[in-house]
């Protein structure tokens, strides 16, 4: 599924980019779940990451495209922002936010399919992997890669990263849930850790890459241990 949030405060320009998103998922044969947003201050109060692509239109009345895709830009770098716009004067300054593209309205299906094809291309050139996770005043995109454990303290959990380490809320068995495919496995019923960091294990530690050990329960040692040698 791809998904695809839509900026744009006119109706009709709603009504009709919606319609080429649909025509444009059946062509690839490929679901596409759209949001909108009437505005650039909807979308950016409480944004969460979960889009591949943005369409964003630059005009708006409470927060223009630029501005929003500015914001948006702090907490998510890998976004696909295209704008559509009727105001070709501002698209050089796309450029600072690392927009794809854009679209003149108004706006043709053929250009439209050409632009989200790029967009399709950026998504799989993509390497790094994020999962978003809800921190005190909004909410931060986190590369994969960059999360060495996660442990639990009290009702919170700590994300320790490469260079910091990070408080949020969350329940530490649905992250499990969600990170098993990238290599993460419990030692403990407080940690959840990255293969990608383990140097070694000795005895009832895990000798992280940085030199920080984890212990692994008696429990959870046979279970640990088969899953690191798969």
């Amino acid at each position: 599924m791809i998904r695809v949030a839509l900026v744009e405060d006119e109706e009709s320009s709603q009504r009709t980019l919606t319609e080429y998103l649909e025509r444009f998922s059946q062509e690839i044969n490929e679901k596409i779940h759209v949001s909108i947003f009437p505005d650039g201050a909807e979308i950016v109060e409480d944004y969460r990451g979960n889009y591949d692509i943005i369409l964003m239109d630059i005009l708006m009345r409470y927060m223009d495209g630029m501005e929003a895709a500015s914001e948006i830009r702090k907490v998510d770098k890998e976004v696909v922002i295209l704008f559509i716009t009727s105001t070709p004067q501002y698209v050089m300054k796309g450029y600072t936010v690392d927009a794809l593209d854009y679209v003149l309205k108004p706006v043709s299906y053929f250009a439209f399919s050409q632009r989200m094809q790029r967009a399709l291309e950026r998504m799989k050139h993509r390497t790094r992997k994020f999962i978003s996770v809800p921190f005190q005043g909004g909410m931060r995109k986190l590369d994969i890669s960059q999360i060495r454990y996660i442990e639990v303290v009290n009702h919170s959990l700590i994300y320790h990263l490469d260079g910091e380490t990070l408080e949020a809320k969350g329940v530490l068995s649905e992250l499990e849930d969600a990170l098993t495919a990238y290599h993460f496995f419990r030692c403990n019923k407080c940690y959840l850790v990255s293969q990608k960091h383990i140097q070694t294990v000795t005895g009832s530690d895990v000798v992280l890459s940085n030199g920080e050990k984890l212990q692994i329960s008696r429990l959870r040692k046979k279970e640990f241990m088969e899953e690191l040698a798969r």
